[in-house]
C-alpha cells in the first residue's frame, strides 16, 4: 500500500476516538455572518458546542482558502499553498466541516469545492478567519456531546490538528450513540473504519461529516489521482456488511489535489491510505 514517510515517529494507537452521544439537525447558515459564527450559532442552538456537518450549495464571499502544496522546507510531508481570495461571490458545489476548538476558541475544519466568480473550478481547505456567508443556505449537522474535536500539536505530522477528546456532556438533546474519530497517517481509509467497527461490536453505521487527506485516491469508477497530496471532503459513508456478510466501508469523496486536479466518486477499498489525518464522526445504526 502506498505510505509517506512522516516527519515524527507513529504512535501505536492509530485511531484516536471517544465515543460520545449525538443528534443530525438540519440548519441555515445566515447571510453576512462569518462561516465560523454562523456554523457555531446553529450547533449551539440545538444545545451542541460541537460536531460536524455536510453542505451542498451555497454561496460564500469574502472567501479565502488554500490547496494542498509540497513541502518547501521539509518539515512536514506536504504542507499548504498560499492563501487564495477570490473576488466576488464564490458557488460552492459541496463541503464537509468540522466544528471544534483551537486555543479555548470554536475553530473549524473545512473542505469542499466550488465554483469562482470568473468561472475558476477549485477546491481546498476554507480559512475560518476570512470565510462569510454571502447568501443563505442549508447544511446538514450532527452535534456531538460528550466529546470535542480540539487542535492539538501532533509530534508525527508536525501539524496542529483536530482530534476527539472526552468533553463533559452539555445536556443537549442526544439520540444516538456515536463515535468522533481521527484516523493517523499511512492506513487505509475503508479498512482502519471496518477494523474500528469489528472491535466496537458496531454493524451498522453512518459517516457524518469526514474532513482529511489520502494519498491521492483509486476510485471505483476507475479514477486515478496521481499527486500524493489532497484535501478531501467526505459527501456521504456507511459501514455495513457487504455480500458476504463482511463489513465493507462505502465512503463517497470529493477532493481536490496539490496539482489543482479535481475529483468526486466513491473510494476502492483497501488502496486509499491516510496521508494527514481523517476525522469523523460515526453514528451507530444497530
Amino acid at each position: 500500500m502506498r505510505s509517506i514517510k512522516q516527519p515524527g515517529a507513529p504512535v501505536a494507537e492509530r485511531i484516536q476516538w471517544v465515543e460520545a452521544r449525538g443528534r443530525a439537525f438540519a440548519f441555515r447558515l445566515e447571510a453576512g455572518m462569518p462561516l465560523l459564527e454562523a456554523a457555531r450559532r446553529g450547533f449551539a442552538a440545538e444545545g451542541f458546542a460541537g460536531g460536524v456537518l455536510n453542505f451542498g450549495p451555497g454561496a460564500l464571499g469574502p472567501f479565502a482558502y488554500v490547496m494542498p502544496a509540497l513541502s518547501k522546507t521539509g518539515e512536514n510531508a506536504a504542507f499548504y499553498s498560499d492563501t487564495f481570495r477570490p473576488q466576488g461571490v464564490t458557488r460552492v458545489k459541496l463541503g464537509s466541516l468540522t466544528l471544534g476548538r483551537r486555543d479555548g476558541a470554536p475553530f473549524f475544519h473545512c473542505h469542499g469545492l466550488w465554483t469562482e466568480a470568473d468561472g475558476r473550478a477549485s477546491g481546498g481547505h476554507m480559512l475560518p478567519e476570512e470565510t462569510v456567508v454571502a447568501e443563505p443556505f442549508e447544511v446538514a449537522a450532527f452535534g456531538i456531546d460528550g466529546a470535542m474535536f480540539t487542535a492539538e500539536p501532533d509530534g508525527e505530522t508536525n501539524f496542529k490538528l483536530f482530534g476527539p477528546v472526552a468533553a463533559e456532556p452539555s445536556g443537549a438533546q442526544a439520540t444516538s450513540r456515536a463515535f468522533a474519530l481521527r484516523l493517523r497517517p499511512n492506513q487505509d481509509f475503508a479498512g482502519a473504519l471496518e477494523g474500528f467497527c469489528r472491535e466496537h461490536g458496531i454493524a451498522r453505521a453512518r459517516i457524518h461529516g469526514g474532513v482529511g487527506s489520502t494519498i491521492g485516491a483509486r476510485f471505483t469508477h476507475g479514477g486515478v489521482t496521481e499527486p500524493f497530496a489532497t484535501e478531501l471532503a467526505i459527501t456521504a459513508g456507511t459501514i455495513a456488511p457487504g455480500g458476504s456478510g463482511a463489513l465493507q466501508a462505502a465512503l463517497d469523496v470529493a477532493l481536490v489535489d496539490y496539482a489543482g486536479g479535481l475529483a468526486e466518486g466513491r473510494l476502492i477499498r483497501g488502496d486509499n491510505p491516510v496521508l494527514m489525518t481523517m476525522e469523523l464522526v460515526l453514528e451507530v445504526l444497530n
